[in-house]
């Protein structure tokens, strides 16, 4: 079963909501990881532009915001979701993982959208949160986001030593993502996990992709082993 995965770092639609959504929308995802999310109705109007479905991050009115989101085109539906605040982050901050079950006749997974702290010690330990999570889920993962470092990162190694580095397994060119007006760093990621196989992935590079936010997408043609093993 194939699936496209895009992760984009929509930075709140600050750049326009509507060039955020042409540039996702030509991909047609199947799955879209989103960090710095918005505001929730402008999360909806977006997932409304699309066509697809949002899981974002509960209320809460004492709280503030993490502000990733998963959203899923049918026949995909989100069965599940939870957010996992990380133990470690600054307080103004917050940082964790919305993570959602995803299921359609025939293919079950989970799909997780993350984005990582500024200090490296900091990410260092998010990662290891998010690795013990992962460890425990029941199926084939997708995780993506912002990782706010480089590929030889401890954060992104250790992530890279439970996950496969899509990138790294059908990129074509360096993959930099950040800043998108003139993407020097690769900073953004996506992971898979037994169950899904890489075709390939690409970074956008055309003046809508420079311009819709201040990262690039990824965006992943991937294989979803079927649920009985196929």
């Amino acid at each position: 079963m194939r699936v496209r995965a895009v992760t984009y770092n929509v930075r709140g639609f600050r750049n326009g909501l509507d060039r955020v959504a042409n540039v996702a929308g030509h991909f047609q995802p199947d799955v879209l990881l989103v960090n710095e999310s918005g505001g929730r109705l402008e999360l909806r109007r977006f997932a409304r532009h699309l066509g697809m479905r949002a899981a974002r991050d509960p209320w809460s009115p004492l709280r503030r915001r993490v502000k990733n989101a998963v959203l899923v085109r049918p026949p995909w539906r989100v069965v599940g979701r939870r957010l996992h605040r990380f133990s470690v982050a600054r307080r103004f901050y917050p940082r964790g993982a919305l993570i959602a079950e995803l299921r359609r006749p025939g293919g079950h997974m989970w799909a997780a959208a993350i984005h990582l702290g500024l200090a490296p010690a900091e990410r260092r330990r998010q990662a290891e949160e998010l690795v013990e999570i992962v460890g425990r889920l029941e199926g084939p993962v997708l995780l993506g986001g912002d990782l706010n470092e480089r590929p030889d990162g401890h954060a992104a190694t250790v992530v890279g030593r439970r996950l496969s580095d899509v990138w790294l397994l059908g990129g074509d060119a360096d993959g930099e993502t950040y800043p998108a007006e003139a993407a020097s760093a690769r900073i953004d990621f996506l992971f898979v996990s037994k169950g899904l196989r890489v075709q390939r992935s690409v970074v956008p590079a055309g003046p809508d992709a420079r311009a819709a936010s201040d990262h690039r997408p990824v965006v992943a043609e991937l294989t979803l082993d079927d649920e009985t093993g196929g």
